[in-house]
């Protein structure tokens, strides 16, 4: 059960409409969601798992679009939505584990949580152990097939299902020695180039896509420079967007090494390193390379552990020509960001009011200090964080993507600022120019074994960018410049067993 307040989730106060900007939310709001679980264990060479989730819903909001409600009566129709559901099992007489189906999947990560991949996918698993210090994993994942339905006849390769398919590929490699652990791995992914476009109706641009949801804004946001993919397929829609036809597949690389020591014990040192690489054949325009790195040290103590940490990602430079250097991504969606709540893509429960100003921390840099689980009371936790943020992106490519000539304007947000998900698809596309300060405090009550209570609130101070050669007011179509700090505070109960 959640109870959020909040203001300027926008960082307008809604540009002057009612509601907090926190999407369609009101600045006050009460929801609610329900996971059911079921495992199925044969033996512990074999077993299954069944994931329900019913909801999120907000309180008072009636079932839209087949989805449920809580509106008055309660009793309306419903989705249970299948969030996994996979088996495992050992092949017989040796150590190999496979897990197959729809699953969790995340690349490593001792700092963050992975800011390259993290959701729930379909795919297959294999893991062995060689040693107590040496394990490997390959993973097979397929987060798209068969959704392409072209809608005309001159479509180009006018085939339901054809070049729309999405493959990733990983080795990951885990090496755990006393006091030490490494992990390096690999991923490549193989992407039709009608993987993100479902109709002509998109006009090639998958910004905003009402009919894909959620499951495309990730790699919409992950995989495309900002302004999006535009390409010509071959329709009358997308004559003159100024794209070219995508007949070849993508290719898309990442590496990382990640690691952790805690040999030094009570000092701990944890570091991610991520490069990412998409590269498109027939456009060089929606090619994308980037890398982002993160270094956390910590120090445990009796009552806490106190902090200190700092990361950076590469930006765009000034030339759209040449595509993006930004670090491509697949999904952040079940990354829990330990570094922030409110701003990034953090909150270890759930509450909708996060990712204020982006989902993960390409084309930022940051540094923090926290003090983690502070306790001076039995079951009771506190752990405060303050970040100072800047974007790494040019100010220069902000102004090219704010220009008339450049996005559409029937897609842009009625605020016109820079949080403009046709942009980088992260809610704030961040220039050198554009600092943020974020205060967050998160309190947990363990009240009984299976039930906690979580009290968090968080602030952001925001010192953007709006001057004329940038984003001003000539750029937002003559709409008020005012940026307004978004704020929101959370109680939530928490039953888990």
């Amino acid at each position: 059960m959640v109870f959020d307040y909040g203001q300027n989730g926008q960082f307008t106060g809604g540009n002057g409409r009612t509601g907090s900007g926190f999407g369609d939310g009101d600045e006050f709001e009460a929801g609610q969601r329900v996971r059911l679980q079921l495992d199925a264990v044969a033996s512990e060479a074999l077993s299954g798992e069944v994931f329900f989730e019913i909801g999120g819903h907000k309180w008072g909001k009636a079932a839209t679009g087949g989805s449920g409600g809580t509106a008055l009566g309660a009793d309306q129709v419903d989705t249970i939505k299948l969030r996994r559901a996979f088996i495992d099992w050992v092949v017989p007489q040796t150590d190999l584990k496979i897990r197959m189906g729809l699953q969790g999947m995340a690349l490593p990560s001792f700092t963050t949580q992975s800011m390259v991949f993290n959701d729930d996918v379909a795919g297959i698993v294999a893991s062995y152990k060689f040693n107590d210090n040496v394990s490997l994993s390959a993973i097979w994942a397929r987060p798209y097939n068969d959704n392409y339905a072209p809608d005309s006849t001159t479509h180009y390769q006018n085939r339901g299902g054809f070049l729309d398919n999405v493959d990733a590929f990983s080795l990951v490699l885990p090496l755990s020695f006393d006091g030490i652990k490494v992990t390096p791995w690999a991923m490549y992914a193989a992407l039709g180039p009608n993987f993100w476009s479902k109709t002509t109706s998109d006009g090639g641009i998958p910004s905003e896509l009402a009919d894909w949801g959620t499951s495309k804004r990730w790699i919409s946001a992950g995989m495309f420079p900002a302004g999006g993919a535009r390409h010509k397929d071959g329709t009358a829609a997308n004559d003159g967007e100024g794209g070219r036809r995508l007949t070849s597949y993508g290719n898309a690389w990442w590496f990382g090494l990640t690691g952790d020591v805690t040999a030094l014990d009570p000092f701990r040192i944890a570091w991610d390193i991520n490069y990412g690489s998409v590269v498109w054949p027939d456009d060089g325009r929606l090619n994308r390379q980037g890398w982002l790195a993160s270094l956390l040290f910590e120090y445990k103590l009796d009552w806490g552990i106190p902090g200190i940490y700092g990361w950076y990602g590469s930006g765009d430079d000034s030339a759209p020509s040449n595509g993006s250097e930004r670090m491509p991504s697949v999904s952040t969606d079940n990354t829990n960001n330990g570094f922030s709540d409110f701003a990034m893509n953090g909150a270890p429960w759930w509450h909708s009011r996060e990712g204020v100003l982006s989902y993960n921390m390409t084309g930022t840099w940051g540094i923090g200090v926290r003090l983690k689980d502070v306790s001076f009371v039995e079951d009771l936790k506190h752990t405060l964080w303050i970040n100072l943020m800047g974007g790494t992106n040019s100010p220069a490519m902000a102004k090219k993507i704010s220009s008339s000539n450049w996005g559409k304007d029937s897609v842009r947000k009625p605020n016109g600022l820079p949080n403009r998900t046709d942009y980088g698809f992260d809610p704030l596309y961040m220039t050198t120019l554009d600092h943020a300060l974020e205060i967050g405090l998160r309190n947990v009550y363990q009240m009984y074994e299976n039930f906690q209570i979580y009290f968090e609130g968080a602030y952001i101070a925001t010192w953007l960018d709006h001057s004329d050669s940038v984003w001003g007011k000539s750029k937002m179509n003559g709409k008020n410049d005012e940026v307004r700090d978004p704020w929101n505070i959370n109680l939530s109960f928490v039953y888990s067993f």
